[in-house]
Formats: structure tokens, sequence, C-alpha cells
């Protein structure tokens, strides 16, 4: 089962949505990589990795963090404040640098 939820700023509200699972993915024959989601089980058990969308919260520079080759700095500012979009809830706003990020209570869904 995957969960979605979005985070705000409670200053200048800018929006990141955010899943649990992150993009599972597999190699495929021509050495690809392929993204598969739930519900697809068959797929699923195929995956060898996972890129996670990630969040600079210093630059604001969004990128993935692919699981079999983590990195611990922003690849655009080199800054190591980078975080995982569905762990911002409480962290500092990069993009206006005054606001927080919240859980919006009106998002939130089960796939």
């Amino acid at each position: 089962m995957a969960e979605a939820v979005r985070y705000l700023c409670d200053h200048c509200s800018k929006a990141v949505k955010a899943w649990s699972d992150g993009n599972p993915y597999y190699i495929d024959e021509t050495g690809n990589k392929r993204y598969t989601y739930h519900p697809d089980q068959d797929g699923k058990s195929k995956c060898i990795g996972n890129d996670s969308p990630y969040l600079c919260l210093e630059c604001g520079a969004e990128f993935n963090v692919d699981s079999r080759e983590p990195i611990s700095k922003c690849p655009v500012c080199m800054d190591s404040e980078i975080v995982d979009t569905f762990e911002l809830e409480g962290r500092g706003c990069p993009y206006c640098k005054q606001g927080v990020f919240y859980r919006d209570p009106e998002l939130h869904c089960i796939s």
C-alpha cells in the first residue's frame, strides 16, 4: 500500500505532494530503469531499487535519490540539508525562507 500526502508552507503556501513508496524500479533487459507502482504486484516483485524524491532545503532543488547509489548532498548547490519529500513535516521552506512545511489535512490518499 502507498500513501500520498501534501505539505504546505505556512508562509508562502508552496505545495509539495509526496508518496510514501517513492519510485520503485527494476532494470529491464536493455539495461534501462522501469518504474512500477502499487498495485502492480508482478512489477513490484522485480524491483531492485527505489528513486525517492528529495528536496534541498537550501536552494529548493528537487531531485531523486537512488537507493542503490545514495547521496548526502544536493547535486545543484552541494548543501547537505536534503530531505525525502515524504518527511517534510516541520522543515523550513527553501522557497520563501520564512515558512515551515505542515501536512495538509485536506489531502490524504491510500493506493
